[in-house]
């Protein structure tokens, strides 16, 4: 069970890495100089599988964390 939550949290990390930044800069993000950050921005195709991909590897690890601390 422990290998299976080391595989997933290396998954977990993984696809994290591979998202694409929302706001175009941290400073922008902090500042509130992005005008687009509450748009209406739609994701498609590669975009929305990797999200979709990270709730569900996210999902998993916290039931597993749960499983494993009872």
């Amino acid at each position: 069970m422990e290998i299976l939550l080391m595989i997933i949290s290396v998954l977990l990390i993984a696809i994290v890495l591979l998202q694409s930044g929302k706001a175009e800069g941290a400073s922008n993000a902090l500042t509130g100089a992005n005008d687009s950050l509450f748009a209406n921005r739609k994701e498609r195709g590669g975009e929305l599988f990797i999200t979709r991909t990270t709730m569900v590897l996210g999902t998993v690890f916290f039931v597993l964390c749960v499983i494993l601390s009872f």
